[in-house]
């Protein structure tokens, strides 16, 4: 128990400067850049190098076995959330944020430099998985951490607005990626791709690590973070956890249909155009970043509107919206780029409605002893479970011909979403103590 009558009665964030506000967003924002950057080149790049980690004698099992290295690397992120997510309720925001960077942008340096199937055989294959297994434990805890840091920064009324920003970042990062994609595979044959061009966007995420640990120096620790050291009495993270377990278990159900539709329409559908609609790669990812920058564009329209009407209509929107069209969606995708694009393009627009008050909205189901660690970890657990796998379910049933049965599987997950929100009390503006 903490002592209240030693905790000032408001936790509201002070005002910052300009400079400081634009330096808070920026370096809230830079480390989702980077890792979505990350792992969205892993997705993206997946068909080029699958076989320089695996056996090239079966293409098919090499491209399935570099999603099922993916889809591992998500089940560490709920360690990273709750590993980081502690380090940040006990050490501060701004110093975890600090490391779980430097942790993921060494996985993505491991698999720039690891040699392939050819020159050393199996362990090429542990040197990927170990690569990918570093990126979602940093990833784990960036999430959490950034989220809380961003929320307990902003000024209660624009939470929503402010928190829009994160996605903003995530979508450079996963534009920046995917335009690299395109770029190499217009200038660049398949055995080149195959070869070596694959290895130019690892090393572009390992320097863009180097800026981001620039930036992110200086940040101020937040003011909630900073009053809860005062407490006299404070309980233990795993504690505090379980006595918000039932917020966390909203948060599972809130992210569940979320992170599904993300990974499947933001992430890996060029991916997925690429392999199984046999749309020509290069024109793929330029739909791609077309869908991608729509996305974004909503993403502090969707913000704003939050902080005027509450964040439970956002989130109705999306479930009810993407539930209603992802059949005709998929089947709108054939085999021409143009589809791809404007399926993408209308699925995003709905997910900008979530993606957009993901931070404010979680942040503000916690209290502030617990909140990065209350974050990090339930969020993690759904995202492993539901859009790590998503990619890989996604290939592996098309590959069987069950193409249907994603699409069902998607639309049950949205409905769980759908009533998770609809019991959750609405939470805008809440105080963040």
């Amino acid at each position: 128990m903490r002592s209240s009558s030693q905790q000032p009665s408001v936790m509201a964030a002070p005002p910052h400067s300009r400079p400081v506000r634009r330096r808070i967003i920026v370096g809230a924002g830079i480390g989702n850049a980077l890792e979505w950057y990350d792992w969205t080149v892993y997705a993206v790049f997946a068909p080029f190098f699958a076989s320089q980690f695996f056996n090239s004698a079966d293409p098919t099992s090499a491209v399935l076995s570099t999603l099922a290295v993916f889809a591992v690397g998500f089940f560490m992120r709920p360690l990273g959330g709750l590993f980081f997510g502690m380090l940040a309720d006990r050490k501060g925001r701004r110093f975890a944020m600090f490391v779980s960077m430097v942790v993921t942008a060494a996985g993505s340096l491991i698999i720039a430099v690891a040699p392939t199937y050819l020159s050393i055989g199996v362990a090429a294959s542990a040197l990927l998985l170990l690569g990918r297994l570093a990126q979602g434990f940093g990833l784990g805890g960036e999430i959490g951490v950034s989220y809380t840091f961003l929320a307990e920064s902003a000024p209660p009324a624009r939470r929503g607005l402010w928190s829009s920003s994160l996605y903003v970042a995530v979508t450079c990062g996963t534009v920046f990626a995917t335009v690299e994609g395109a770029i190499l595979s217009s200038v660049l044959d398949k055995t080149e791709m195959a070869d070596w061009g694959w290895r130019i966007p690892f090393i572009i995420g390992t320097l863009l690590g180097v800026y981001a640990f620039y930036v992110r120096r200086g940040l101020p620790e937040t003011a909630a973070f900073e009053q809860e050291q005062h407490a006299t009495e404070r309980a233990s993270t795993l504690r505090g956890m379980w006595q918000n377990r039932g917020a966390a278990a909203r948060i599972i159900g809130l992210v569940m249909g979320g992170t599904i539709t993300f990974y499947t329409w933001s992430v890996a559908a060029p991916g997925y155009a690429i392999n199984v609609k046999h749309i020509e790669a290069s024109s793929a990812l330029w739909a791609g970043v077309v869908a991608n920058l729509v996305f974004m564009a909503m993403l502090p329209i969707w913000g704003a509107l939050s902080d005027r009407f509450g964040r439970k209509p956002n989130v109705i929107a999306f479930a009810v919206g993407t539930a209603i069209l992802t059949v005709p969606l998929n089947g709108f995708i054939r085999d021409q780029a143009w589809q791809l694009a404007v399926a993408m393009s209308v699925a995003l627009f709905f997910h900008a409605a979530v993606s957009a008050i993901v931070p404010a909205l979680f942040a503000e189901l916690l209290p502030t002893h617990v909140r990065a660690a209350g974050i990090g970890f339930p969020y993690s657990i759904a995202v492993a479970l539901f859009g790590g796998t998503a990619p890989l379910v996604q290939a592996w049933l098309a590959d069987h011909e069950q193409a249907s049965l994603f699409t069902v599987y998607t639309i049950v997950l949205l409905v769980a979403t759908l009533i998770t929100i609809v019991i959750t009390p609405e939470s805008k503006g809440r105080p963040l103590e």
